[in-house]
């Protein structure tokens, strides 16, 4: 259904839902202009975000994206301003007009969606979030797309940062990824390895890469799941891609090392059927070394849609 029929409201503990309401009028919540416009300013946010990361996830093309922009614009609701980084990306962020009119839409969908539920009681108003959540849960992961990327890619470069970052916030003395074994970027292109990014809504939420030897085990590494996407089974998939594609690429079996402090990898590579073996490398920062045969009795199956179509 069109992202019109829905108003999005926050609940007092920061969650934001979608509810569903009288078809869209030119004009949203009052506010004097249309539902495309309001939408567009909502999902840049508080700290802003990339056009093309914004295009992306409303499912606009790119002539009618440009055009909401330039009237947010020209009513000095939001700024447009090239990438410090890279200045071929364009950003756009809220001015201070734009943020007091984010949040009198917030107020007015508030309103909107408070009368939907004060009519209930108190226990159907509970049922009623806790089901909302799985929805919002289940919609999600269902969402999530998986390609085959070049580990060059901002998108890419920003996933093994992050993955870095939680390593070293998490170990036991820190991360160093110079002491760490080598997954380069030169080591995670065809036909060395490989590089899977997942996105939801076009965001990064995820990675996972291997590293192929011939005629020895595909080595599994840089596995990582962004914070607020955990809880979707987005590692379990990711997995299992990985393993796709380690048979794809001629592997019989695929390894791995992780740290002890990493709990729930530990749990999702047992519970994905890799049994632990004795230490094959001297990475430092390993405490768990894992091995899982790859089943060769049926077909190898096909990529997923995902990555067939490389989205």
């Amino acid at each position: 259904m069109p992202w019109g029929s829905f108003i999005f409201f926050s609940d007092p503990d920061g969650n934001t839902w979608s509810v569903q309401q009288i078809p869209s009028r030119d004009e949203f919540l009052g506010r004097r202009r249309p539902m495309g416009e309001s939408r567009v300013l909502w999902e840049v946010g508080p700290d802003g975000v990339e056009v093309r990361t914004l295009r992306v996830r409303l499912g606009l093309d790119s002539g009618y994206m440009t055009r909401v922009l330039q009237s947010l614009q020209k009513h000095r609701l939001i700024k447009l301003e090239p990438d410090r980084e890279d200045r071929r990306v364009r950003f756009v962020r809220l001015t201070r007009l734009g943020r007091a009119e984010r949040q009198e839409l917030d107020r007015r969908s508030d309103a909107v969606a408070w009368s939907f539920l004060e009519p209930l009681s108190p226990q159907q108003r509970t049922r009623l979030v806790s089901e909302m959540t799985e929805l919002e849960r289940l919609l999600g992961a269902s969402l999530v797309t998986i390609a085959v990327e070049k580990p060059t890619t901002p998108d890419a470069r920003w996933c093994i940062q992050q993955y870095f970052a939680e390593l070293n916030a998490r170990f036991e003395g820190g991360f160093d990824s110079a002491r760490s074994i080598s997954a380069d970027s030169s080591e995670l292109v065809a036909p060395a390895g490989a590089l899977l990014i997942a996105r939801l809504r076009g965001r990064p939420v995820g990675c996972g890469a291997l590293k192929f030897h011939h005629r020895a085990p595909a080595e599994l590494k840089r596995m990582w799941v962004v914070p607020d996407a955990r809880g979707l089974g987005l590692g379990r998939r990711l997995l299992l891609e990985l393993e796709r594609l380690a048979r794809r690429n001629g592997a019989g079996a695929v390894r791995l090392e992780t740290n002890r402090t990493l709990k729930e990898a530990v749990a999702l590579y047992r519970s994905a059927g890799y049994r632990e073996v004795k230490a094959f490398n001297d990475e430092p920062y390993a405490h768990h070394w894992f091995a899982k045969r790859l089943a060769t009795s049926s077909p190898v199956p096909p990529p997923s849609r995902d990555i067939r179509r490389g989205r």
